[in-house]
């Protein structure tokens, strides 16, 4: 029988999204304080089942910035940046992370904003998996079904959102980190052009940087707002601005359409479905909607996972220099160690497999001369129970999985692209099943403005309104 569990109840949080918050905070109808008490008090309730949250400060860091966007609004920071005064401890037990002497870049800009941050949330190791689960401890759940994985790597900050506990968390996507747990909990995830944010430590460590930081929501206008916020912190000159977007905008859309998976692994008929209902309702809204092709090799995926591999065995290799003294390779998870063992046999690829890779920007690019955005499924197949995808299973095994479930979502990462999930059904467990939009580089602008009609057209289901227990 499907579990689900939530905080929404009558306190000062109510159902409000965090724009909303922050406009009764800012009219003195709500205080900060007494958000933040209300958002620990859901956290209390639900973390216990939920296992999403890693540490919280004795005392929420608060922001002083009374003008800024989101002032006031409670808020969590994934478990794999730097906040002063907290651990980070990446989701492993291979070190023992020191309180951090002072944010990181994009901490910065990330509590510029002005919200309230309650503490850190759960990934799996170094966000080297799609299901935030562990060997030896408990895996986060997702508050839709407990049964079942919250996706990953941003798993904690999605079950926390998806909850009710606060309306925004922060999460980072590195191969579908924030899309692939947005879909699983239904929620908005919009994974940001490369370099529209500042970059965290990992993403500067990598030889081709894969990850780009951005926030998990309920709603379009949070996220949308959210990324105004950022801009007004910092904007990257080479990208156009996003601003503040508002609503959905007027104009018919060309949209591509993207349905097999570039694997070759089947497309489950509960996701074809979901993606033939959005195709439908798209055309309905007026847009131009057609199928299209890759703008890749299908030799992309084997080259992705190659270079996935790379990144787990150079984690091993340097995290005595690059996390702590502590660290012990010999106990990443057999997960972690297997990705990395697979990439021994693959060293001498490594040079051309990262020309290739590089070279995909281009031919990204070029795709959107006869498309304004493609659509496709986020994921080839439902979200999975727990235990499917758990890192104490046979190395071989959940590699052949992963594979077949995360299709679609690396080709942004490795492209540099935006990319949003946004929630278009559900499966016939309950769960939700989100969409991929993604645009050509540097127009968030146009996906945020898509969302805003597909939430109107389309509003997602709400957890508080399912039956509980």
């Amino acid at each position: 029988m499907a579990v689900r569990v939530h905080a929404f109840t009558d306190d000062a949080l109510g159902e409000h999204d965090g724009v909303a918050i922050a406009g009764l905070i800012r009219r003195g109808e709500l205080s900060a304080a007494e958000v933040a008490k209300a958002a620990r008090e859901r956290a209390a309730r639900v973390n216990p089942e939920l296992n999403a949250i890693v540490c919280e400060p004795e005392s929420p860091f608060v922001s002083t910035d009374r003008e800024a966007l989101l002032f006031g609004v409670p808020t969590y920071v994934k478990d794999n940046t730097d906040l002063a005064g907290l651990p980070t401890q990446h989701g492993s037990a291979a070190f023992r992370a020191r309180p951090a002497k002072g944010d990181g870049p994009y901490a910065k800009q990330f509590l510029a904003s002005g919200m309230t941050v309650l503490g850190k949330t759960t990934l799996p190791e170094f966000g080297l998996n799609a299901s935030t689960e562990f060997v030896g401890a408990a895996p986060t759940r997702n508050p839709w079904d407990t049964e079942f994985s919250s996706g990953a790597s941003s798993g904690g900050s999605a079950a926390l959102v998806a909850a009710g506990v606060v309306p925004i968390a922060h999460g980072n996507d590195g191969g579908g980190s924030i899309r692939i747990p947005a879909a699983c909990c239904g929620l908005v995830g919009l994974k940001p052009t490369r370099g529209r944010h500042l970059d965290g430590p990992q993403a500067k460590s990598m030889p081709i940087n894969l990850v780009s930081e951005g926030v998990l929501t309920c709603t379009v206008r949070d996220t949308a707002t959210y990324f105004a916020a950022a801009e007004r912190f910092w904007r990257n000159p080479a990208l156009p601005p996003v601003g503040l977007v508002e609503g959905p905008a007027q104009r018919k859309l060309r949209i591509g359409v993207l349905s097999e998976p570039i694997t070759g692994a089947p497309l489950d008929p509960q996701i074809r479905a979901v993606l033939d209902d959005t195709v439908k309702l798209l055309e309905g809204l007026g847009h131009e909607v057609r199928p299209i092709d890759y703008p890749v090799d299908p030799g992309f995926a084997d080259d992705f996972a190659t270079y996935w591999a790379m990144l787990a065995y150079l984690l091993g290799l340097t995290g005595k220099l690059t996390l702590d003294r502590s660290f012990d390779a010999a106990h990443l998870d057999t997960f972690t160690r297997g990705l990395a063992g697979r990439f021994r046999g693959s060293m001498l690829r490594s040079p051309a497999l990262l020309y290739r890779l590089a070279r995909t920007r281009h031919a990204y690019a070029a795709s959107f001369r006869d498309v304004d955005l493609v659509v496709s499924p986020v994921l080839a197949s439902p979200t999975p129970r727990l235990g499917y995808l758990s890192p104490d299973q046979p190395f071989d095994e959940v590699f052949d999985r992963l594979l077949a479930y995360v299709t679609y979502t690396p080709l942004a990462n490795v492209t540099g692209a935006p990319a949003l999930s946004f929630p278009m059904g559900a499966s016939a467990a309950g769960l939700p099943i989100g969409m991929l939009f993604s645009a050509a580089h540097g127009d968030e602008r146009t996906l945020l403005e898509l969302a805003y009609t597909l939430e109107a057209a389309r509003p997602p289901r709400r957890i508080q309104d399912a039956p509980t227990g």
